[in-house]
C-alpha cells in the first residue's frame, strides 16, 4: 500500500497553527518568530516533510529535468553517454529521466509522450532504427520544448545537435585496413536511412576510392547486430576466401564476425584483418584485441548537455542551432597487421 506524503496543512493541523504560517517558517521568513520557526523546522525534519516537487514545478513553471530518450541502456557506448549527461546535469542542478525506446518507433513515441506529461524542461534524444516518421519530435518543438539530437539524429528536424563524425572515423578505419595491405573489404553496415550507417557507409567507400579500389556492393552487407552476424554466418564465410580486410559498423558485429571467422578456420588478423567502431569494454578483451575506432561516448554526452542546458537557461536569446561534432581517434590493436 502507498504510503501518504505529509503536507503543510498536515504539519499545521497537528501544530495548531495555520498553513500560511507553516509555510512561511519553512522559508525562514522575517514575519515568524524564531521560536515557531524552531518548533515548524524540528517537526517537519521529524516526520520527513518533503515539498511537492509536482507542485513546486508548476508553480515555476520549470522541473529542472532533462528527459532522455536512448535506443539501449546496455551498450557501452550509451552508458558512457549517460554517464557525461549526468555528470555535467547534476553540476548545474538538473536530473536526468531516462527512457529507452528498445529500437522501437511506437515505443519512442510513447516514451515522448510521458516525459512531456512529466513536464521535463527538455529533451535528449538519440533515435531508434526504426523511426522514420519525425511527427512527434515537431510536435514537441511545436509545445516550445527544446531537442538536442545526439549520436542518431533527425536531420529533418531543425535543433541543436551532437554528432560523431562517422564518415571520418569510417574513413580513417577503412584506410587503416588498406594501409596493412587489404584490398578486398567487406563492410558489415548499419541501415543507411540513419545518418550513422549512411556516413559510415560513405567514409568506406571515400578510402576505397582515394586509393583507387572500387567500390563493391557485393561487399556491402546489412549486418549492424549480434544476432544479424549469426543469422549471416553462411552469406559471410562464402565472402571469406575472397576478402583481407573487415569493417564493422559497431564492435559487437565485429567481433561476432571475428569469432565466426576464427570458428572456421581463417585467422585474424594474418588472412582478414577487422575493425571495429565504439571502442567499448568488449575490445581489448577478445582474442585477438579488437582495433577499432573510439567514439568517445562521455563526451558527447557533456556536449549534449551543455548545449541544451544553455538553450533552457536562456530561453528569450537568440541563439542559433549548433552542431558540435566530436572528432575520431582509431585505436589499433591486434586485429589488424
Amino acid at each position: 500500500m502507498k504510503s501518504s506524503h505529509i503536507t503543510i496543512k498536515d504539519i499545521a493541523k497537528i501544530l495548531g497553527i495555520s498553513a500560511s504560517t507553516v509555510s512561511r517558517a519553512l522559508k525562514d521568513h522575517p514575519d515568524i518568530s524564531e521560536e515557531t520557526r524552531n518548533l515548524v523546522k524540528v517537526f517537519a525534519e521529524k516526520v520527513n516533510y518533503r515539498p511537492n516537487a509536482l507542485a513546486l514545478s508548476l508553480r515555476k513553471q520549470k522541473t529542472n529535468t532533462l528527459g532522455l530518450i536512448i535506443p539501449e541502456i546496455v551498450h557501452h557506448f550509451f552508458s558512457s553517454v549517460i554517464s557525461g549527461m549526468e555528470d555535467v546535469a547534476y553540476g548545474e542542478g538538473y536530473h536526468v529521466m531516462i527512457c529507452q525506446s528498445n529500437e522501437n518507433y511506437l515505443r519512442e513515441v510513447t516514451n515522448i509522450q510521458a516525459l512531456m506529461d512529466l513536464r521535463v524542461d527538455g529533451l535528449l534524444v538519440s533515435m531508434s532504427k526504426t523511426t522514420k516518421d519525425f511527427t512527434h519530435f515537431r510536435n514537441v518543438i511545436d509545445d516550445g520544448t527544446p531537442i538536442v539530437f545526439f549520436d542518431r539524429i533527425c536531420d529533418q528536424i531543425e535543433s541543436d545537435r551532437v554528432i560523431f563524425d562517422d564518415f571520418e572515423g569510417a574513413r580513417i578505419a577503412t584506410t587503416h585496413l588498406i594501409d596493412t595491405g587489404a584490398k578486398n573489404i567487406l563492410h558489415l553496415s548499419a541501415s543507411r536511412h540513419l545518418l550513422i550507417g549512411k556516413n559510415r557507409y560513405l567514409g568506406y567507400c571515400q578510402a576505397l576510392r582515394n586509393n583507387n579500389i572500387e567500390v563493391n556492393e557485393d561487399l556491402v552487407l546489412k549486418c549492424d547486430t549480434r544476432e544479424e552476424v549469426y543469422s549471416m554466418r553462411q552469406h559471410i564465410l562464402a565472402l571469406a576466401p575472397h576478402i583481407d580486410g573487415l569493417f564493422a559498423v559497431n564492435d559487437s558485429t565485429a567481433i561476432a564476425a571475428m569469432q565466426i571467422l576464427q570458428e572456421n578456420g581463417f585467422k585474424v588478423p594474418e588472412q582478414i584483418s577487422v575493425v571495429g567502431f565504439g571502442d567499448g569494454p568488449n575490445a581489448t578483451i577478445t582474442t585477438p584485441t579488437l582495433t577499432t575506432v573510439e567514439q568517445k561516448g562521455y563526451e558527447m554526452g557533456r556536449e549534449a548537455v551543455r548545449l541544451l542546458i544553455q538553450r533552457l537557461e536562456n530561453p528569450n536569446a537568440l541563439i542559433n542551432y549548433q552542431t558540435k561534432i566530436i572528432t575520431p581517434t582509431l585505436q589499433k590493436r591486434n586485429s589488424t597487421k
